[in-house]
């Protein structure tokens, strides 16, 4: 595997790891975090879950997963097609990548919320790099907004 194959952060959230989990396996909680209308939507593993990006520069596009795996309290996983918003995604044919959270005790009552996502290699070469810098950024933005919301 190279080293632009993957994107990992980590990430101690002062809340217990029950809350971090329901941050995450709520759709409409993930959605609020996130920026995605999930409204309604309820995560499944073999589901598809999709909602438009509530962000106005990129309310055109959505977020389009499918869930993989849920292990309470401790994993959950999906495939999407990274960074959607570039004119050359091809929603369809693209490979997805695999995002896994898991989640950790962490001291004080707290928990260490750690993403990877995989499989950027297999994106067309047109898209790669970019693809790949874009979600390294987008991670660690991502994990910020999940500790605040998850933090209240």
């Amino acid at each position: 595997m190279s080293d632009t194959d993957r994107v990992e952060r980590s990430i101690v959230i002062n809340a217990p790891r029950a809350r971090v989990w329901r941050a995450l396996s709520s759709a409409e909680e993930f959605g609020a975090w996130f920026g995605a209308n999930l409204a309604g939507q309820h995560f499944t593993p073999g589901q598809r879950v999709r909602g438009n990006f509530t962000h106005p520069e990129h309310s055109a596009y959505a977020f389009d997963a499918v869930i993989e795996r849920m292990e309470e309290p401790q994993l959950l996983s999906y495939r999407w097609v990274p960074y959607p918003i570039d004119p050359a995604a091809d929603l369809v044919n693209d490979e997805p990548t695999l995002v896994t959270f898991t989640l950790r005790e962490a001291p004080g009552n707290a928990t260490l919320l750690t993403v990877v996502e995989s499989g950027f290699d297999k994106l067309p070469a047109q898209r790669r790099a970019k693809a790949f810098q874009m979600h390294s950024q987008g991670w660690e933005a991502q994990l910020e907004n999940i500790k605040r919301h998850a933090s209240k």
